[in-house]
């Protein structure tokens, strides 16, 4: 299967800069939402750019590196706890990809998008169910937020060592879960993920 198959389409139409966008951290219990949203040279493909899920942390920090030194053009943004419990995580997710898709320097001609996101963007758009397998620019965006957020959730497990967030990622583990029993939330837990727990 081409992954480029989606991005040479769009550049056939006229489309010059096809920007793909995706998510991660939609469902933990803790840390922000983040998202990428990258514009990515068509003519000089790195091998192995898929669905971050698919592939190892060794593979996904090595890829990280080549993404960021050949993009036209990147930007990571996040939505914390507190504004994912404010407005919802569909509406989080959505804001955060908008944010980082209005945070290139480098302006889109057209935006494909990891789901079934519609974006309040002024930029065409398309959104393509299973897109971080299917679409070469999408697959290098998940990688991008993906290592972003475990870098992310690393560091914040330095701070609250109970919960175990370099393993876990801020997922509901029986060991993250556990430790909500014990020791109760910290400021970076989402309050509407986590009423159990609640005194």
């Amino acid at each position: 299967m081409d992954k480029l198959e989606i991005e040479k389409e769009l550049i056939k139409k006229g489309f010059k800069y096809v920007c793909g966008v995706d998510e991660v951290g939609r469902g933990p219990l803790a840390g922000p939402v983040v998202c990428a949203a990258v514009i990515m040279p068509i003519d000089n493909v790195i091998e192995g750019v898929d669905d971050s899920k698919k592939l190892t942390a060794k593979k996904r920090e090595a890829l990280y590196d080549l993404i960021l030194e050949n993009a036209v053009d990147y930007a990571i943004c996040r939505i914390e706890p507190q504004i994912i419990d404010e407005i919802n995580i569909l509406e989080a997710t959505k804001l955060c990809m908008k944010n980082a898709v209005e945070s290139l320097k480098t302006k889109p001609d057209f935006v494909i998008t990891d789901g079934n996101m519609k974006l309040d963007i002024a930029i065409p758009q398309k959104s393509i169910i299973k897109g971080d397998a299917l679409s070469y620019s999408i697959g290098a965006a998940s990688v991008i937020a993906k290592v972003y957020r475990d870098r992310l959730m690393t560091e914040f497990s330095a701070q609250y060592k109970e919960y175990g967030f370099d393993k876990n990622m801020g997922y509901g583990t029986a060991q993250h879960c556990n430790a909500l029993t014990l020791f109760g939330l910290t400021p970076i837990h989402r309050r509407s993920f986590t009423k159990k727990w609640q005194k």
